[in-house]
């Protein structure tokens, strides 16, 4: 990488410099470059606080002594500042030319193989109810993580476990047998998965009537919600289903059904997708013969007629995994699935599980008790912890129906982007069909930016208003800059094959430099992503190159340059800008549009 590549040339000569300077053996890997503060003057700092013992001298003496060393041994050292004991280094420009210049002949976001295979899972949605708000920062973050992991070198599988079985799939079941009259998602114009979410509000609706009937009959509220006749419905079709009843079977199957057209039609609108898919309804017997085993060998134990597992020297409590009548709990059926997927997918290095932090202390006990089982694997595991996110109508209900609907809020952002870019007047030469694609760009650019743009790990407040402004921190921002510059290129025309020996004795200007400074750290922040499972870095990242190359769009002329060496390379700068904007998006799953 590039960012390598600078540090390369830097190390061998400050260990050659604590060699002749300090009489001392440096290792290069101890050496911290952090990028120079924007108030200061260089594009390389060097802490020399930690090497005050090595000099025998002062902060400012040995900073001094190392600048003066590096300028007069390393070619792309140019210059030098002290600041208390901060070096400050500025390379020279025929290091930012020749960076340029091989990064025009290639992509500077493609990373060398890994040899890795990263399965990742993301989604998870439950089939008694439509995707919502929470849903797509779960999904967005999921599917960020599997391009950046891809984009760093590695093979990566997505998947998704779908929630398919248990008491809330019943009950919707239940609801549309009693209240439904026959109607279905074709009959009445709404998507499968909100057709079947209406008839779970709907449940809720008659348990609570027949909780207030039952209480006014004499019943406490205790009993009364026990014996709620459509509560006891449902859980009598919970039994048949575990039971194979056929008509109960069927219904589960057809309802279902209408559940998954209408996920698939929100994936697709969303721009994600899934290889495989997993069933809790096939993966809930798994685990059993694997907790049996652990049992066997001493690692569980039994008390009561249940199988437990000690977790209490590991600072967390005991826990069951199956209970006193042989059924599983969910850690059970988590045990079970993560051993079939590295049977499934051998020489699977990493499996990543991007769930809230509701459940970091599943995933805590889960992973300690795979460890415990002996599979070397339980140290790959990864919990892609993120926290909730919230509007300012507040928090979200499921079963009141007042959850912020995915559809409705993607419809909304996209309607947004249309009266926002409208508004603009710069679409004139845009046909209808164009246009609708364009405010769909827009919109979802708006949408996964702004989720993805936050660490995953904070609770955040998405605003669908603030996500489309074109000036701000957005991702139709970054989506206009892109467009900004294809318009410039497309201007330009054919270009000359860029020359930078034609620069020679032209001094970089500030912008450009900062230009090429935010261009050359790319594939670091790339590969930190990758490292840290974080696509906020490279989403920050990309809005503050965009930003440099606004002010550099601003300040110097490009196509109007008459210095026929500059031109050339403001058109270079700015394609390789593009470029590296487009890749960088697309690691988000974010699509830019040549013309806005």
């Amino acid at each position: 990488m590039f960012q390598d590549r600078l540090q390369a040339l830097l190390v061998p000569a400050l260990e050659t410099a604590f060699s002749q300077l300090f009489n001392h053996v440096l290792e290069g890997r101890s050496i911290g470059f952090q990028q120079t503060r924007p108030e200061f003057a260089g594009d390389v700092t060097i802490n020399v606080f930690p090497y005050l013992k090595i000099s025998g001298k002062g902060p400012e003496p040995t900073a001094q002594a190392i600048g003066e060393y590096l300028v007069a041994n390393v070619d792309v050292v140019e210059r030098f500042n002290v600041v208390k004991g901060f070096l400050n280094i500025v390379i020279s420009d025929a290091y930012w030319l020749g960076f340029l210049k091989e990064a025009g002949s290639k992509d500077i976001l493609a990373l060398p193989s890994t040899g890795k295979k990263v399965m990742v899972e993301y989604a998870s949605p439950n089939t008694n109810k439509p995707l919502h708000l929470g849903h797509l920062r779960n999904i967005f973050l999921g599917w960020s993580v599997s391009r950046i992991l891809e984009a760093a070198g590695n093979e990566v599988i997505k998947v998704q476990v779908i929630n398919d079985r248990g008491i809330h799939i019943c009950k919707s079941m239940v609801a549309w047998q009693k209240l439904g009259n026959g109607e279905t998602p074709t009959s009445t114009g709404l998507k499968g998965d909100k057709f079947v979410g209406k008839y779970y509000v709907e449940f809720d609706r008659a348990y609570k009537k027949e909780i207030e009937a039952l209480i006014a009959a004499g019943k406490t509220k205790e009993v009364a919600e026990k014996e709620a006749p459509i509560l006891l419905e449902a859980q009598e079709m919970l039994r048949k289903w575990e039971a194979n009843d056929p008509e109960v079977r069927a219904l589960w199957e057809k309802m279902n059904g209408w559940v998954y057209d209408g996920f698939d039609r929100t994936y697709a609108r969303a721009g994600v997708s899934f290889d495989k898919n997993y069933y809790e309804s096939q993966t809930y017997v798994l685990g059993k013969e694997d907790v049996l085993k652990g049992k066997e060998s001493g690692v569980f134990y039994e008390k009561d007629g249940a199988i437990w597992v000690d977790n209490t020297k590991e600072g967390l409590d005991e826990k069951v995994l199956l209970r006193r009548d042989g059924t599983s709990v969910y850690m059970t059926q988590d045990i079970g699935t993560a051993i079939k997927r590295f049977e499934e997918f051998p020489g699977l290095s990493k499996l990543i599980y991007t769930v809230g932090n509701e459940q970091d202390y599943h995933f805590k006990v889960l992973f300690i008790i795979l460890k415990k089982l002996g599979f070397a694997w339980a140290d790959e595991l990864f919990h892609l912890s993120y926290g909730m996110v919230d509007l300012p109508s507040g928090k979200m209900k499921s079963r009141e129906g007042t959850v912020v609907d995915a559809d409705d809020l993607i419809q909304e952002v996209v309607d947004t982007a249309c009266a926002v870019t409208t508004e603009l007047g710069k679409l004139d030469d845009f046909n209808d069909e164009e246009k609708t694609v364009l405010f769909e760009m827009i919109g979802l650019a708006a949408l996964k930016y702004f989720l993805l743009k936050v660490d995953p790990k904070k609770r955040m407040l998405f605003d669908p208003a603030a996500s489309i402004d074109l000036q701000g921190h957005t991702g139709p921002f970054i989506q206009y800059t892109y467009a900004r510059v294809q318009s410039l290129l497309r201007k330009a025309g054919t270009m000359d094959v860029w020359q930078h020996e034609h620069l020679a004795g032209t001094a970089l200007q500030p912008e450009e430099r900062a230009v090429l400074k935010q261009l050359h750290q790319f594939p670091s922040v790339l590969q930190e992503a990758a490292l840290k499972l974080d696509p906020s870095s490279l989403a920050n990242h990309t809005y503050e190159l965009v930003k440099a190359y606004n002010t550099f769009y601003q300040m110097l002329p490009v196509l109007k340059e008459e210095h026929a060496a500059k031109r050339e390379f403001r058109l270079e700068l700015s394609s390789c800008v593009a470029a590296s904007v487009k890749k960088a998006m697309w690691c988000l799953g974010i699509e830019v549009p040549e013309r806005m």
